[in-house]
C-alpha cells in the first residue's frame, strides 16, 4: 500500500458494469483482472450475483461491480437480478455501460442510457464485439453515443480479444474521484472461496445442458474442509425446480451429474491451486426462483 502523504493524488473509486444480458461485462472484467472472477458462458443471464472485482495500479483502484445483465422481470429472481444491478448503478462514482457493436444504438440500450442519465454520474460507453465488424462501420456508432446526455467517453474494445482494454482503463482514470485505496492492492475480490466453487459448478450446468435446466437451477455449498495431507472435501447441491429436472440433471446412470462434477472439479483445482474431493447432490425445491425466502437464504438478497 503507499503511504498516506502520497494519497493526494491517488484515485479510488466504484465502477458499475452495466448493460444487457450477454455483452460481455463478465469477460470484460476478467481480462481486466487478468483472473476468472465471473463465470462465462454462451447463454444469457448467466451472471446473477454483483461481482465485485478490484484493479490496482500505482496511483489507482478501481473497484469494479460486475452486474446482472438488465432484464424485465419474470420470476422473483429476475426482479432480485434487476435491482442487484440498479443498486450497483446506484451506489457507483462512475457507469460503465457495455453496448454491442453496429451501426446504431440499440432501443434497448438508448432506453436503459435514459435512465442512467438520471442518475448524474459520468458515464463511459464501452462499444464491445468490434471484432465482429469492420472498423469503418463504428464511426457513426461512436458519434451518436458521444451525443448522448452524460456520456464522458466512448472506447470500442473487444473484451474476448483483450483490445481497447487500456484505452478504457485510461478513460475510466480521468473521472475517478481522489481517495485513498479502499482495498489491499494483491486482493481481488471480497467474495469468500465457497462462493466461487459454486459459481464454477453452476457454469458447468449452463455448458453441459440445454436452455431450461441452467435456469432452473442454482448451486449451495454446505461444506467446505481444507484438510491438510488431504484433497479438500466440497459438498455442494444442485437445486432444481421438479423431478422431471432432477432425472435429466442426474442422467442415465448418473453419467450426466458425474460429467459435470468432473469438469467442475478441474475448474475448482485451478481456481484454488490444490486438489478437491468434490460431492454433489441434486434436491427438488419447487418453484425455488419465485420464494423470497428461499432466494435470501440462497443469497439472493
Amino acid at each position: 500500500m503507499m503511504h498516506e502523504k502520497d494519497y493526494a493524488s491517488y484515485k479510488c473509486g466504484y465502477v458499475a458494469i452495466l448493460g444487457r444480458p450477454n455483452v460481455g461485462k463478465s469477460t470484460l472484467l476478467n481480462n481486466i483482472l487478468e483472473f476468472k472472477l465471473c463465470i462465462v458462458t454462451p447463454k444469457s443471464q448467466t451472471t446473477r450475483h454483483r461481482i465485485l472485482g478490484i484493479y490496482c495500479q500505482d496511483d489507482m483502484q478501481i473497484i469494479f461491480l460486475d452486474t446482472p445483465g438488465l432484464i424485465k422481470p419474470r420470476y422473483k429472481l429476475h426482479e432480485y437480478l434487476v435491482k442487484s444491478a440498479e443498486s450497483a448503478a446506484k451506489n457507483a462514482d462512475v457507469h460503465l455501460f457495455l453496448i454491442e457493436a453496429g451501426d446504431k444504438i440499440n432501443p434497448e440500450d438508448a432506453a436503459l442510457l435514459q435512465g442512467l442519465v438520471l442518475q448524474k454520474k459520468p458515464i463511459i460507453i464501452g462499444i464491445n464485439k468490434t471484432d465482429k465488424v469492420p472498423k469503418s462501420q463504428l464511426l457513426p456508432l461512436i458519434e451518436q453515443c458521444a451525443n448522448q446526455p452524460g456520456v464522458v467517453e466512448v472506447v470500442p474494445i473487444s473484451a474476448l480479444q483483450n483490445d481497447g482494454i487500456n484505452d478504457l482503463l485510461s478513460g475510466i482514470k480521468k473521472v475517478m474521484p481522489y481517495g485513498a485505496p479502499l482495498y489491499p492492492e494483491d486482493q481481488l475480490t471480497t467474495e469468500p472461496e465457497r462462493f466461487f466453487v459454486s459459481e464454477l459448478i453452476r457454469e458447468q450446468i449452463f455448458h453441459n445442458y440445454g436452455d431450461e435446466i441452467p435456469y432452473s437451477t442454482t448451486v449451495t455449498v454446505e461444506e467446505f474442509k481444507e484438510r491438510a495431507g488431504r484433497k479438500d472435501y466440497v459438498r455442494a447441491t444442485i437445486l432444481v425446480e421438479r423431478p422431471s429436472q432432477k432425472a435429466i440433471l442426474i442422467g442415465k446412470h448418473g453419467a450426466a451429474l458425474k460429467k459435470v462434477g468432473a469438469e467442475s472439479r478441474k475448474e475448482i483445482e485451478q481456481m484454488l491451486g490444490r486438489d478437491v474431493f468434490l460431492d454433489l447432490f441434486v434436491a427438488v425445491r419447487p418453484k425455488w426462483r419465485d420464494k423470497e425466502n428461499m432466494l435470501r437464504n440462497l443469497g439472493y438478497n
